[in-house]
């Protein structure tokens, strides 16, 4: 049996983007908790404000509707995962690509009326996806560095859904620790960030997709982000075929290959959430090279006839030794 929790262990849970959040903090002067919860939403309604494509107001939404020529100033924190989506673009070689948005919504993955409600099967013509095909491509985006600002060249619709979700984990990490909850476990979605330890100095222990009992395996996190990226969620059967809502931007189509999963551990959500979509869309061959290649903390779980094969990086071998 085990141990009940100690009191100075306190739990925060809501929704936000779409989807659910919670908190563990370790309180041990039992600070109130009503304004770490009102500064946890303030950090995710930031994020929706600024990125959310299912937001008509918001910064992205306004961006992706402006006419050809127009430029947009960004606030920081979404000029900030801007910066860390074409970073990983280019170093990827567009396996991940922030205007991928006309693709995601050609296959029926973009934004709808109920984010909860399930995805129609989409399979587009073959003119459909050409079409959708020439308005992506990271290198077309005019990027001010200076003036932190973007220049939309004509129809490019971005789509930072698979980074901005580890930022919010990130910023709300960062919240906590400006209110003096050094110790806690943010999660947002299935993506997570742990600073500090449990009570009694012990890492935060989570649970990610694995081959392990229930589907699952433990990790210790020590100061690291982890998140994970597969084709268990949001995906479509349709002739027989089963569409993951993973979309690789190189050939405008969901991926065929065998991963079922990639977790990424890193110091930062953002960058762990922006790497497990470039290692998925990469696949089990070219991702793990890559990962390889930039020292990349990954484990790939890959189906095989004889059940789930695990592989990890080096890096992700080290890093959950500790």
């Amino acid at each position: 049996m085990q141990p009940a929790d100690p009191a100075t262990l306190q739990t925060l849970a809501g929704r936000a983007m779409g989807t659910s959040w919670s908190v563990r903090l370790v309180n041990p002067g039992f600070a109130p908790l009503a304004p770490l919860r009102e500064a946890i939403e303030e950090a995710l309604a930031l994020v929706v404000r600024q990125m959310s494509p299912w937001e008509p107001d918001s910064d992205i939404s306004r961006f992706n509707r402006a006419a050809p020529g127009h430029w947009q100033a960004l606030p920081a924190e979404f000029f900030t995962v801007l910066q860390a989506a074409l970073h990983w673009a280019q170093a990827s070689g567009g396996a991940c690509d922030p205007t991928v948005g006309p693709l995601v919504d050609l296959w029926g993955f973009g934004p709808r009326p109920d984010p909860l409600a399930p995805h129609a099967a989409a399979v587009p013509s073959a003119g459909a996806l050409a079409a959708a095909r020439a308005r992506v491509g990271f290198r077309r985006l005019a990027v001010d560095a200076a003036g932190q600002r973007i220049g939309q060249p004509g129809r490019v619709h971005l789509d930072p859904c698979g980074i901005a979700k580890g930022y919010a984990v990130d910023l709300v990490s960062a919240a906590l620790a400006a209110h003096g909850i050094a110790d806690h476990l943010v999660e947002v979605g299935g993506e997570l960030r742990a600073r500090g330890t449990r009570p009694g100095g012990q890492p935060w222990r989570v649970a990610v997709a694995g081959p392990g009992e229930g589907g699952q395996t433990v990790l210790a996190l020590r100061e690291q982000a982890v998140a994970t990226s597969g084709d268990h969620w949001h995906a479509f059967e349709h002739g027989g075929r089963r569409y993951s809502h993973t979309i690789d931007p190189r050939s405008g189509e969901p991926v065929r290959h065998a991963l079922a999963a990639v977790t990424v551990l890193h110091a930062e959500c953002m960058h762990a959430d922006a790497l497990a979509t470039v290692l998925t869309v990469l696949g089990p061959c070219e991702g793990f090279e890559f990962a390889q290649a930039h020292g990349i903390a990954a484990r790939f779980c890959e189906r095989a006839e004889s059940g789930a094969v695990l592989r990890a990086t080096p890096a992700f071998e080290a890093a959950t030794a500790r």
